[in-house]
């Protein structure tokens, strides 16, 4: 009696288990600070910060980016493989239990080796209902570090979403500040052709009353033209840029609606945060982190394969010749058993399969160690962006006022007499040129914030996500040319 109540209290200890190594997070390196620290941040980084701009437009296109993009809605999907794949896989950690039931008639040579009496129905119906069991008794931990595994693939196509809605937050804030940055360019542009279209008529009226040379007339038409010149360019980056925002709102391409100018935006707040912070605000990393635990698991599923594997199956049905007689004592039917294998010599196949698990894990663990470091590059690359930006664009800021100064003098000068015009146009163009990087420097200004937040991550991430399948209003599709604010 002593003995078999040992042999469940034994098969309980040892159902507990599990070969292979458990998980540890590897320690990695981190700083302290980061190389360049800004003074004025603000703990903004799990709030909606593309609000910060104070645009509605961009609200919407991020908006109807996060409802309608195709790449999130394909991530969607695959979590719910993975989902899928997870139920199939601890399935295996439960009895699986079949039914099944099957009817037929039959009829037996009466002339064979083995004559029927004539006591014996022939032909003979069969009937038969029954019910199957198998249990594979998870003593290595096998089947739970299969299930350890597919548990970290849907974590980690769960983050792997979240960096897909990080990234299109991301793009679809920098295509619009592009956009907005082009806009102004062309308004640069527009301007300068106008101003210099009405210099080039005057000095063709010069020309004809013999006041200006032919040589005069011919440097304010090659400074027109070249104004001229930058326009098609600048209107090809728009429409392209409309389309990549088309598309990662989930469109066809075409027009973008506008909202304020580029230098209406308002320049987000830096987030704080610590260089440790990311290793729990950053999707890739805590992707690449669940990776690595499912690589972990699945070196105990191969080492599992050493041992004996033990299966309980069990049966029990109802066979009988009539139908109503079917379910009735006589008819019943059952058997149990319990198989035991163990491999004895498989040529190296399971040796294999360990080393193999073994080297992916070794992958993944340097690719997560990687990851760690690409993080703390972005962030500090996106420090020093926004800062060196920030230095240049005043400078530039200085430079155009400067310029818009020497080029007013400049004509001054010539219109009364005091120099030639080629000292005009050089000014001109000088302020021209300057006022295009101006405008390029403060869209890459804001560009550099959006960086800032894209690198720290952090709970806006959520926020974007809850967004996908809220069913907050859309604006409406832009269908024509009219829905486009022209600068």
């Amino acid at each position: 009696m002593r003995g078999k109540i040992m042999i469940p209290v034994f098969l309980l200890f040892i159902s507990g288990c599990m070969i292979g190594p458990d998980y540890k997070r590897p320690a990695v390196d981190v700083p302290q600070n980061w190389r360049f620290q800004e003074q004025e941040m603000r703990e903004v980084a799990d709030t909606r910060w593309w609000e910060q701009f104070n645009d509605p437009a961009l609200n919407d296109l991020i908006r109807i980016g996060l409802a309608e993009n195709k790449d999130i809605k394909i991530a969607a999907a695959r979590m719910e493989q993975f989902a899928g794949q997870y139920i199939t896989t601890r399935s295996a950690l439960f009895p699986q239990i079949d039914a099944g039931a099957s009817f037929g008639r039959e009829r037996a040579s009466e002339k064979g080796s083995a004559p029927l009496t004539s006591s014996v129905e022939n032909p003979a119906d069969s009937y038969l209902a029954q019910f199957a069991a198998s249990w594979e008794i998870d003593l290595w931990g096998k089947l739970r570090r299969a299930n350890e595994s597919a548990r970290a693939d849907i974590l980690s196509s769960e983050e792997a979403k979240r960096g897909t809605i990080l990234s299109l937050v991301s793009s679809i804030a920098t295509g619009y500040i592009n956009l907005r940055d082009l806009d102004r360019q062309l308004e640069i542009a527009l301007a300068t052709v106008k101003s210099r279209e009405g210099s080039y008529h005057i000095f063709k009226l010069r020309f004809s009353g013999g006041i200006v040379s032919e040589l005069e007339l011919s440097q304010v038409k090659s400074q027109y033209e070249e104004a001229l010149a930058t326009i098609p360019g600048i209107q090809k980056s728009i429409a392209q840029q409309e389309n990549a925002l088309s598309v990662l709102l989930g469109r066809n391409p075409g027009p973008i609606p506008r909202g304020k100018t580029i230098d209406e935006l308002v320049l987000p707040l830096v987030p704080a945060g610590l260089p440790s912070d990311l290793l729990a605000r950053r999707p890739d990393i805590r992707q690449a982190e669940q990776n690595l635990i499912s690589a972990n698991a699945q070196i105990g599923v191969a080492k599992a394969q050493y041992f004996p594997s033990i299966s309980l199956t069990g049966l029990f049905g109802w066979s009988s010749t009539e139908i109503d007689r079917l379910f009735m004592g006589p008819a019943q039917t059952w058997s149990y058993a319990a198989q035991v294998a163990a491999p004895i010599f498989k040529g190296g196949a399971i040796y294999g399969q360990v080393k193999s698990a073994e080297a992916f894990h070794k992958q993944l663990l340097i690719t997560y160690q990687q990851t760690i470091q690409n993080a703390f590059r972005d962030m500090n690359d996106a420090l020093v962006d926004r800062k060196s930006t920030m230095e240049q664009l005043e400078t530039q800021n200085k430079q155009v006022e400067s310029l818009g100064n020497y080029a007013r003098t400049a004509r001054l000068r010539y219109e009364n007499g005091y120099t030639s015009y080629i000292e005009v146009l050089d000014a001109e163009r000088s302020l021209f040129n300057a006022q295009l990087s101006q405008a390029q420097t403060k869209g890459l200004l804001f560009q550099s914030v959006v960086n800032i937040y894209k690198a720290m991550g952090g709970g806006w991430i959520g926020l974007a996500d809850r967004m996908t399948s809220s069913g907050e209003p859309t604006m409406a599709h832009p269908s024509s040319s009219t829905d486009r604010q022209t600068p």
